[in-house]
């Protein structure tokens, strides 16, 4: 998985009021590459140097443009050679998209709240690793603790939460999503195809850090077990035979990464086009 480096996460004094501080400050402890600050009522989004809001990338234009240009010198830097402009645009997406997703996928995970967060409501830091967010409206289940709070909206039972959970991300990515569709080329499938595996893989990840991997892949199949639009497919684990009789997870991206255009020998493991001999003897070797 590509993860963009980033650094640690402290708690403010507007996350100690917020219904989602547990969830975020456990995000932080077992991955410190992300530091989640959620913005007070009255406190303004950061705009300062390096700092891009959603809804200035769904907009598409010069911020858009100096976001991927982060992805352009970095592909030159690190693989010698030009990226095309689509696959540098596919690569500046999941760096956004992979940790917005976790904005409303480990509240739920964790504590079983959903938060809406609007385009308007996320201010990214990219090299620095920082995200700035506004939380407001959240949906809960009867017994949460919070449901009685003044945002708080309760649905009846986990289906209906996991429908939140869909609704909620979709909110979000669809105006970040056409603000890439030029620069990516790519039609509406494949765009949400892309917001499929994010919303997996980040759960996935997340959830073998929290030491709940088993869980993780259950429960993002439960919220994307397919036919859940506007997502182009399911979550799509799979088990695979390994040399020992272990069993392998995996499962295949419903996107491309188009990462073979930088180095055609180096796929990614969940990848359409690795086969499944090749990814059982990668998973081996790493076991």
């Amino acid at each position: 998985m590509v993860v963009s480096p980033m650094s640690g996460l402290t708690a403010s004094a507007a996350d100690a009021r917020s219904p989602f501080a547990a969830a975020y400050a456990r995000l932080n402890e077992v991955f410190p590459y992300l530091r989640v600050h959620e913005a007070g009522p009255d406190e303004a989004l950061p705009d300062g140097e390096g700092w891009v809001t959603a809804a200035a990338l769904a907009e598409g234009g010069e911020a858009l443009d100096a976001f991927l240009s982060w992805d352009e010198a970095q592909i030159s830097r690190d693989y010698g050679k030009q990226g095309r402009p689509d696959v540098i645009a596919s690569f500046g997406l999941h760096r956004y998209a992979w940790p917005a997703c976790l904005l409303v996928t480990i509240p739920w995970f964790l504590s079983r709240r959903v938060p809406r967060v609007g385009v308007d409501a996320v201010a990214f830091q990219r090299t620095l690793g920082q995200i700035t967010v506004r939380t407001g409206e959240f949906a809960c289940l009867p017994d949460d603790p919070e449901a009685g709070h003044p945002n708080a909206r309760v649905v009846p039972d986990e289906e209906a939460l996991r429908a939140e959970v869909r609704a909620a991300v979709a909110d979000h990515l669809e105006p970040v999503l056409e603000g890439f569709r030029p620069r990516i080329r790519r039609g509406t499938r494949a765009l949400w195809g892309m917001a499929t595996d994010e919303i997996t893989e980040g759960l996935w990840y997340l959830g073998h850090l929290f030491g709940q991997e088993e869980r993780a892949m259950r429960e993002a199949g439960e919220l994307l077990p397919g036919g859940t639009a506007p997502y182009a497919r399911g979550a799509g684990f799979r088990q695979l035979p390994g040399p020992r009789g272990e069993s392998l997870t995996t499962r295949d991206r419903a996107s491309c990464c188009f990462f073979y255009t930088i180095r055609p020998e180096d796929t990614c493991v969940t990848c359409p086009r690795t086969c499944d001999a090749e990814r059982v003897e990668r998973m081996a070797a790493t076991s």
